[in-house]
This record gives C-alpha cells, sequence and structure tokens, in this order.
C-alpha cells in the first residue's frame, strides 16, 4: 500500500467513525449542522476541488460535479428538514471506498508491469586501465566489451567472449528456468547473471537493446485505446450531462404540474430529494473506472506471462482472432540447420563429415556453419588449400591434398558424378572425394518441441484454421504440417507474396473475425504490418519484425499464441460482464429512484457498490497463470 492510499484509507475511517460517533450525539441545529461538516469535508476536499475546477475549466458533468450537486442537495435538505446529514457524507464516503478499491487494483497491474521496469539496468561494467568503471548504459558503444557480475543485470544485448554462467531470464520471458550461457552464446539485456563472471562484446546500442524496446512498449501501451475504451468515453460525454437534465426537470416539472394541473401540494422537498437520488444513482464510475482498468489489467498480466501487447486496442482484436498464420522457419521450427543424417558410400560417417566441414570452413553459410558444429573440432584452416565456390550449387577444396566437392545434385552433375538419391526431407549436401562420390548428408531446420502442442492449444482456444506460410520448399513445408496438425500450407512464397496471401485469407474471413500473423524475420514486418493482429516472436526475432508487431512473444515458445489469445478473451468477457452489469443495474435504481421507491442509501449502492464490485471484477484479468 503506497502513501496516498495509506492517507485515503486513514481519511475513510476516521470520517466514518465521526459519522457514527455524531449519530448518536445530542446536538441540534447549527451546532449539529457544523459537526457534521467536519467529516464531510475530511473524506470530501478533494471532490470538492476537482468538481471547482472543472466548472473553472468549463468540463462541467463528470462523476465529481454528480458527486458535489448531490451532496450539497443533501445537505441543505438536512438543514431545512430533520437536521440529518448522514446521507450527504454517506455519499461521499462510499464514493471514496470506491476511489481506493480502484486505487488499490490498479497499482496491482502497475505493479505486475513494474517487475519488467525493474529490468531497465543502472549501469554497465566496462574495463579501463585495469580497472572496473561504472558507466551509463547509453554511453556504451557498439562492440564494447562489458563485464557482468553475478547478482547484476546484463544492460545490453550481446555476445559472450569469455565466460560461463547461468541467467535468469524470468524478467524477459514470464519462465522461471535458468538459461546456462557460454563463450559464443548471444545474451539479452534485461536478463539477471546468477553465477559466474561473463565477458559481453555489445551488438547493439542500449537504446536499441532488448530491454529498452520492451520498456517503450509497456510505456506506451495505455496510450492505445481500444473501441470499448472509446466506446465508454463519448457514452460518459454524452449520458453525463443527459441525467443532469433529467435530474432538473424531475426535481421541477413534477411540482409544478402537481400545482398547476392538480391543485395539490408541490411538495418541493421529496422531489428534490428524488432528483439527488437520481444524480447519486446515475454517477458512471462503474464503466468509467473499470473498463480501462480490465484493459490496464489484461496488459498487465499478459506482460508477467511474457506477452507484450502494445496496447489494449490490440487485446481487443486478439480476442477476436479466428485465423492464425504462421511463418514456419524461426516461428514453428528453431530456425537453426542441423545434421540430421550421415550417410556414406565409401568412407565411413566421420570421414565423411570432416571432409564436407574442413571444405566449407571458408563459408558462413547457415549449411556450412551445421557441418562445422556437427563436426565438433577445431577447423584446422592449414589443411584446406584452393577454396572455390560454385554459386547455387556447392564447393570446391583441397582437403589434405585430396579434392573434395560438396554441395547439391547440380555440382555433382556438373563433375559428372553419380549421386545417390536421397527420398528423406531435407537439405542434401553431397560428397566426392578424389573424383569419387563418398555419400551425403542430410540438413535439417529442426521443429521446436512446443510447436506441437501450440498448434493443439490454438484450437482449443478457438481458432478455426491454422495456415503455414513460408518461402521454403513445399515438401519440407508439407511434412512439417503433417507432423504439427496445421490446417493448410502455401509455399515457395516470397515476402510480397505472403502479404497478398494474407489479403487473400483475410478476405475469406466473416465480419468481426480477425486474422493473426506470426513471424521473427525482417522478411516478415510487411505482412506482420498487413495483418489484422501482427505477432512477433521477441527473443530471436528481427528488430523490423517486433517494431512491425502488435504483440511480441518474448521467450520464443509458440505455445505463447494460444496463451496471449485466451488471456485476450478472458479480458473483453471481463469487459463486457462490467457493461452489462453496470448498465443493468444502473437503468433499474434510476427508475426506481423516479418513481421515489429507492433512497440515498440505495443510490449508493447504485453508484459505488457497483463500481467496487466491478473493479474487483476487473483485477481479475491480472491472474493469467493457469490460461
Amino acid at each position: 500500500m503506497n502513501k496516498k492510499q495509506r492517507t485515503m484509507l486513514w481519511r475513510i475511517l476516521v470520517s466514518a467513525g465521526l459519522m457514527v460517533g455524531l449519530h448518536f450525539a445530542p446536538l441540534t441545529g447549527m451546532v449539529r449542522f457544523a459537526a457534521y461538516l467536519v467529516p464531510y469535508l475530511i473524506i470530501g476536499y478533494d471532490i470538492l476541488q476537482k468538481a471547482g475546477k472543472g466548472i473553472k475549466n468549463r468540463q462541467v458533468f463528470d462523476e465529481c460535479f454528480l458527486m458535489t450537486v448531490a451532496t450539497l442537495g443533501a445537505i441543505i435538505l438536512g438543514i431545512t428538514g430533520d437536521g440529518d446529514y448522514t446521507e450527504a457524507i454517506a455519499v461521499m464516503l462510499f464514493y471514496q471506498v470506491g476511489e481506493w478499491f480502484q486505487s488499490y487494483a490498479v497499482g496491482k497491474s502497475r505493479r505486475n508491469i513494474s517487475q519488467l521496469m525493474d529490468i531497465r539496468p543502472d549501469y554497465a561494467n566496462v574495463e579501463q586501465g585495469g580497472t572496473i568503471v561504472q558507466v551509463d548504459p547509453d554511453e556504451v558503444d557498439v562492440g564494447t566489451v562489458i563485464l557482468v557480475q553475478p547478482g547484476e543485470k546484463v544492460p545490453i544485448d550481446g555476445v559472450v567472449m569469455e565466460g560461463s554462467s547461468t541467467l535468469n531470464t524470468s524478467a524477459l520471458t514470464g519462465e522461471s528456468l535458468p538459461r546456462q550461457v557460454a563463450e559464443g552464446d548471444e545474451v539479452l539485456s534485461g536478463c539477471v547473471n546468477l553465477t559466474g563472471l561473463l565477458k559481453i562484446r555489445t551488438s547493439k546500442e542500449f537504446g536499441a537493446s532488448t530491454v529498452s524496446q520492451i520498456l517503450d512498449l509497456v510505456e506506451n501501451a495505455s496510450s492505445r485505446k481500444s473501441r470499448s475504451e472509446d466506446f465508454i468515453a463519448r457514452f460518459a460525454r454524452v449520458y453525463t450531462p443527459a441525467v443532469c437534465g433529467g435530474a432538473l426537470v424531475l426535481a421541477i416539472l413534477p411540482p409544478l404540474v402537481r400545482l398547476g394541473l392538480l391543485g395539490m401540494a408541490p411538495a418541493w422537498g421529496d422531489w428534490l430529494y428524488r432528483a439527488l437520488t437520481f444524480l447519486v444513482i446515475s454517477c458512471p464510475c462503474a464503466l468509467v473506472i473499470s473498463i480501462p482498468l480490465s484493459f490496464f489489467a489484461g496488459i498487465g498480466g499478459a506482460s508477467k506471462a511474457g506477452v507484450l501487447v502494445k496496447g489494449s486496442n490490440y487485446l481487443e482484436t486478439l480476442s477476436q482472432t479466428s485465423y492464425v498464420v504462421l511463418d514456419k522457419t524461426g516461428t514453428l521450427t528453431e530456425g537453426v540447420f542441423e545434421v540430421v543424417g550421415i550417410h556414406h558410400n565409401t568412407i565411413g560417417q566421420d570421414a565423411l563429415l570432416e571432409y564436407a566441414a574442413l571444405a566449407e570452413s571458408a563459408s558462413s553459410h547457415p549449411i556450412s556453419k551445421s557441418l562445422q558444429r556437427a563436426y565438433g573440432k577445431p577447423i584446422d584452416r592449414r589443411r584446406v588449400t584452393e577454396i572455390q565456390e560454385v554459386s547455387g550449387q556447392g564447393v570446391l577444396a583441397v582437403v589434405d591434398g585430396i579434392q573434395v566437392a560438396a554441395g547439391n545434385e547440380k555440382l555433382m552433375k556438373s563433375l559428372k558424378i553419380q549421386s545417390d538419391a536421397c527420398h528423406e526431407i531435407g537439405t542434401v549436401v553431397h560428397l566426392a572425394v578424389d573424383g569419387t562420390y563418398a555419400g551425403y548428408i542430410l540438413v535439417a531446420d529442426v521443429v521446436k518441441s512446443t510447436s506441437q502442442q501450440a498448434m493443439a492449444d490454438l484450437k482449443r482456444a478457438g481458432v478455426e484454421r491454422t495456415v503455414i506460410l513460408t518461402g521454403d520448399m513445399d515438401a519440407v513445408a508439407q511434412q512439417v504440417a503433417q507432423e504439427l496438425g496445421v490446417d493448410e500450407v502455401r509455399s515457395q512464397l516470397l515476402p510480397a507474396e505472403k502479404v497478398s496471401q494474407v489479403e487473400e485469407l483475410m478476405e475469406d474471413l466473416p465480419s468481426r473475425k480477425k486474422l493473426a500473423f506470426v513471424g521473427d524475420g525482417i522478411n516478415d514486418a510487411p505482412v506482420l504490418s498487413r495483418a489484422d493482429i501482427g505477432i512477433a516472436m521477441g527473443a530471436m526475432g528481427s528488430d523490423a519484425a517486433i517494431e512491425a508487431a502488435d504483440v511480441v512473444l518474448m521467450d520464443d515458445d509458440p505455445r505463447k499464441i494460444a496463451k496471449a489469445i485466451r488471456i485476450s478473451k478472458k479480458c473483453l468477457g471481463i469487459v463486457h460482464q462490467n457493461i452489462v452489469f453496470a448498465l443493468g443495474i444502473k437503468g433499474a435504481c434510476l427508475v426506481l429512484g423516479a418513481l421515489g421507491i429507492a433512497n440515498m442509501w440505495l443510490a449508493i449502492f447504485a453508484d459505488v457498490g457497483v463500481m467496487v464490485l466491478a473493479v474487483l471484477n476487473a483485477i481479475r484479468a491480472l491472474f493469467v497463470k493457469h490460461l
């Protein structure tokens, strides 16, 4: 509980105690009025101030104005009537109780999001002249070697140059499982170093690092309003003046009708009391407070789960997702090629792999890197000479004085060497050693262990159709889709063709249903922007993809797609519950108030009670752990 909440709680308790005590005190006349004025001002002075400022700024019609008019009217009735000012204080008191609950709920939402804000690093350790100096992360250039000691946050994205350690990534991913890193591994800013000393060469400036992007997304999320929030704002601007006019008519017209047409006593006090009750009931607090709070809580809960939503409008759109279209490489697969098979002809597997790794040692192609990783030994470049890269076919090289050719079937044909056929899915690297075919190595992108569960989760979350869009070969894409249970595959697409395919799918969608696209690469940025909702895989995704997306998954786990949809549906369900509940209760109580059946205490429930219940319901959007 913060200082503001403690002060408000103190005011509530003091005012309530004074109100109860004065109710039994034998006071009369102006002494009684002055005594009741003390708790009224203690609990309501800030509302009176806000109402005064609203009138001064010509923004009259808000809940503070309604509270002020209603309570001052009740005080006037007390002065001219039986001297009972309890209802006036009670209106202010219970309104402040509702405000306290709302403040608590917002505070809890902010604490969820502030866990992300805690990842902001205060400094970076740079070695200068043999000593470690703490500098502002903004001042660290790309390529600088920084030191991260156990217990410190990684301040800037980079690559481990020396050391090994365990990193706590929960602030970024929402997962508590630590991650092991060693020399050559990429690390993201915002992680906490748990065990060993790390020397990291920075790969980005601080302003472009992961931690800065996350903080920017969170800080700007509340500025993007949903259609529901915009509707409530427009509704309040029309509704509040309308009910003020209705209350004025209720206070004046019936007494005049009684007097002029029926010849009865006008009963001004009775109708004024009904009008004041009508005003209290009509306060739109439950809607104005609980609807934005529901979205804010939903964004906070999603952030805690490692799903960053850039605004409540995107949360609302996500809840309507019916089609999910996914890129394959890096989204459903690891995006890292691995050797999955070695098929030898005349030499052993180890020798075949050694020849391939050495021949490809000068290439930075992902397939060449996968061969070198599978070899797993230091590459002695002195063993390799006369390297010749044949564009679109492969590599020719001399290894230990022996001519080696490594490449695709086209390379073998150009050398007039008969190669074996491969019936498995993947990229085939054929090898010829000293002019004789030696076998082939199968390299493939590995499907993520969580992808199959992710597709099943999407179906359970209400997604009607899943589609893979990829630039990869059709055979590879079809195999992945069959393995994961994806409904449709569209393969061998250029980035521009992905956009047209998404537009075609969007035309097939029924009204009020939306299409989400999930991708990670820089070539996915155009289609992420074009889809109804763009979802980027944040940990491995490119900066362009993260910038273009509306939702960012911080740990590249495709299961988070379904979780994000379930969070959004829960949040929108709460919003609709609050709208129906608040309008239903208020509508019924307004009719009862106008008929004189409802008194000020029922009005307090219709205003503050409904607001408290709506706020408590909105808090449920924070709890998303088991969704």
